[in-house]
């Protein structure tokens, strides 16, 4: 009797653990509910389709292309006796545009939905449980019930071409991959300085010059030269009209919307360099090679007709290519001083009554907004469109942080938000240590994960102008399609995600969990991608003059070693357990340990500096930017000097002074004080014009002990930490007061010449 009992257990127990396993599915459903057995799809299988029969044809092929792809199945598209998956246009209001239902028991799969998107964003869930390629598994999909429908309309996906020219197939696996995780928006960067990509039959030097550039790939893009006489241009390419009409085709049997960007009125220098009539010169330029944009022309001149002939015949081919709605125009980094040299741009100026350069580039944004409106088209250009006057039905993409996309909103109109931090998928994602070369920041799968699309600034009227959210690939050092996947994944499925899934249904442990069966997906198909990021995150909080450190792994299992002297951690090390109090001036490492090992190639190490300010908190009377609040409102008092990483260590100021007053506590004997600052040219972070240091004993009188003033260059392009430092006769002080003036005009020859700078500050020592 117990060997009939043990057999019986031996043949149920795989139904049973099947009817419990979880379904992993990327983004998470918004309801699904497992059930017991399973939908087995072999080649007795056919694919019936309900109302809707003509509409779905093209959702039927794709699916039974796919199934014949890891099967060899050939399912029949056909209303025959038997297994089958049916799939059907209904009217249920509670899916909206893009939602579904997904109803899978033994005898039959059953997807349902309002619109053919629908249809095949339950294809793809259902695609998701069976194997990733050919197997002679059997395909079994879970017995389950799903309702599902996104957050956002605007799912989007970024690829810039222009720098580094990517194959068409390569362009197609980009989309398979977007339209696996149920994003919808491709976003192709067609143009720009390094090159133009798409085929204008009207033009033919935008292919035979435009497109084409000397090879410099063997130089990290900050290094590469303009093109000497007598180099030849050999490396880029272009899209044929006929390629580009295939890939749009391809995207949308998927449920992708390619959204063109043909540049302007900056970013040009690749068209000037083919017509060199349409710059405020008109003289004759060699293609950019990258980098630098001495005595380049990268502006079309607004103040000649020819460039909106020019442009209107371009946007003709363009829309008669693709059907969606959305044309992007750019808009953005425009240096406008070539224009207030120009007699022809200041003729339009005085002809149309514009007072600045600003207002001209909004007068070149809302013609053409008119012209693609006679089209039926809209514009959308990233959030530089709103200086001088917002085109009255541009959508705004809001790069330079959200506050572009705020003020925006705010005005009525629509955005997408696509903030530099956490979704521009150029910048490291691990490391940097063993990483390709990246353009720097710092934007982990999780940072990716915990982003929320809508800020807090927003009225719940004003929110609903928030299509959205997408991550951006610029390809300054991305040369290759591997080195894209690389990029991407796994950090497309987080965005997807955030995007697509209820915000309170978000959760990083499941998601860590769903992902595991992607990655095995990944190696199956030889994808490249990030195993993860194993860069310990090491966050000291101060209050109340204590500093604590909290440490944190993203990796799944990974458990955190720690040493405060120095040397290198090791699983023998300490393991962390609570925050770490620190008392003393120490340099802390850490390693992520998974299974016993040591994961990254070097710890995460931090150096905690002692001083009389430490832990002590910082009241500003200008508040510091949300987008720079490095690791709270006492980061400035936290024992941590920053670095060259921008967005990590700094407090940053936007157009305004940082005055900060620390209360010590108690009165103290102090001669000395210091605060560090950062230049970065290139992103409009200057070092302050002077600082001023003031000491008080009661907080409401102060003494200025001294004022210094900055030593740095404004023309310096390198990235430079400076300490302003003060020294004096030994007093007592209870408060210290820093004041940082900010530089109120970028200078000449920056792109933004005659703007303010942002400030960027970081620890005042006191001792």
């Amino acid at each position: 009797m117990t060997k009939k009992i043990t057999l019986l257990l031996t043949l149920f127990f795989p139904f049973l653990v099947l009817a419990q396993q979880p379904v992993s599915i990327i983004p998470q459903p918004v309801s699904l509910q497992r059930n017991e057995g399973h939908f087995v799809i072999d080649g007795h299988t056919s694919i019936h389709l309900g109302n809707g029969k003509k509409e779905l044809k093209p959702a039927a092929e794709f699916l039974a292309a796919r199934i014949k792809e890891i099967s060899g199945y050939d399912l029949p598209v056909k209303n025959r006796k038997g297994k089958a998956i049916k799939l059907s246009l209904e009217s249920i209001n509670s899916l909206g545009a893009e939602g579904y239902q997904l109803q899978v028991t033994p005898s039959e799969i059953s997807i349902k939905a309002n619109s053919k998107a629908g249809i095949v964003y339950g294809i793809q869930s259902v695609l998701q449980t069976l194997p990733a390629v050919r197997t002679n598994a059997a395909l079994q999909v879970p017995a389950m019930t799903i309702t599902d429908y996104p957050r956002f309309t605007w799912r989007g996906m970024h690829l810039d071409v222009s720098r580094h020219f990517f194959s068409p197939d390569a362009v197609k696996q980009y989309i398979d991959l977007m339209a696996t995780y149920k994003l919808n928006r491709f976003h192709w960067h067609l143009i720009d300085d390094p090159g133009w990509r798409i085929e204008i039959k009207k033009y033919p030097k935008l292919t035979d010059v435009a497109a084409w550039r000397v090879d410099h790939t063997d130089k990290p893009w900050d290094a590469r030269p303009q093109a000497k006489p007598g180099e030849e241009p050999t490396y880029g390419g272009y899209y044929t009209q006929e390629q580009i009409k295939d890939i749009v085709a391809y995207a949308a049997q998927r449920n992708v919307t390619i959204v063109p960007e043909i540049e302007m009125p900056g970013h040009v220098a690749s068209a000037i360099a083919a017509y060199p009539h349409l710059s405020c010169s008109g003289k004759a330029q060699l293609p950019l090679t990258g980098g630098d944009y001495t005595n380049m022309s990268s502006n079309y001149c607004p103040g000649n007709e020819e460039v909106f002939t020019f442009l209107e015949d371009v946007l003709d081919e363009v829309v008669a290519l693709f059907p969606g709605q959305y044309v992007h125009i750019g808009g953005d980094e425009v240096d406008k001083s070539g224009w207030e040299k120009c007699p022809k741009c200041q003729k339009r100026m005085a002809d149309e009554g514009l007072k600045n350069v600003e207002e001209l580039q909004s007068y070149f944004i809302k013609r053409i907004e008119n012209y693609l409106q006679t089209k039926n088209r809209r514009i959308i250009g990233w959030d530089e469109i709103l200086e001088g006057g917002l085109a009255p039905q541009a959508t705004v993409m809001s790069w330079r942080g959200e506050s572009g996309g705020i003020e925006a909103a705010k005005m009525g109109h629509d955005v997408i938000m696509t903030p530099g931090s956490p979704v521009y998928f150029d910048h490291y994602q691990a490391g940097p240590e063993g990483e390709p070369l990246a353009i720097g920041g710092f934007n982990t799968l999780k940072k990716v994960y915990d982003y929320e699309p809508i800020p807090k600034e927003l009225t719940a009227e004003e929110a609903k102008h928030v299509l959205g959210a997408q991550a951006n690939v610029w390809a300054e050092y991305i040369t290759t399609a591997s080195q894209v996947e690389y990029m991407v994944l796994p950090r497309m499925l987080a965005l997807a995600e955030v995007v697509w899934s209820p915000k309170e249904s978000r959760d990083w442990a499941s998601f860590n969990q769903r992902l595991q069966p992607q990655f095995k997906a990944f190696d199956q198909k030889a994808l490249n991608y990030s195993k993860g990021n194993f860069t310990v995150d090491i966050k000291p909080s101060s209050e109340g003059g204590k500093l604590l450190v909290t440490l944190f792994t993203e990796a799944m299992n990974g458990e955190v070693y720690y040493t405060l002297d120095g040397s290198e951690p090791t699983a023998q090390s300490i393991k962390y357990e609570q925050p770490i109090r620190i008392d003393s001036s120490v340099v802390l490492k850490a390693v992520t340990v998974v299974n016993g090992k040591v994961m990254g190639l070097k710890p995460a190490e931090q150096s905690f500096s002692m001083h009389q300010a430490v832990g002590r908190e910082v009241k500003y009377d200008n508040p510091v930017s949300k987008h720079y609040m490095a690791d709270g409102p006492n980061s400035l008092t936290d024992g941590v000097r920053g670095r060259h990483a921008v967005g990590k260590y700094w407090h940053g100021f936007s157009g305004r002074d940082m005055i900060a007053t620390i209360d010590l506590g108690e009165a103290k004997s102090i001669s000395n004080i210091t605060l560090g600052c950062l230049q970065h040219y290139r992103d409009w972070i200057m070092m302050p014009t002077a600082v001023k240091f003031e000491v008080s004993t009661d907080g409401k009188n102060f003494k200025e002990v001294k004022t210094v003033k900055n030593p740095i260059s404004l023309n310096a392009q390198e990235a430079t930490m400076h300490d302003f430092k003060a020294a004096f006769p030994e007093q007592k002080a209870k408060y210290v007061r820093v004041t940082a003036y900010h530089l109120t005009s970028l200078p000449e020859g920056h792109n933004g010449v005659g703007k303010p700078a942002w400030l960027f500050a970081d620890e005042i020592v006191v001792r």
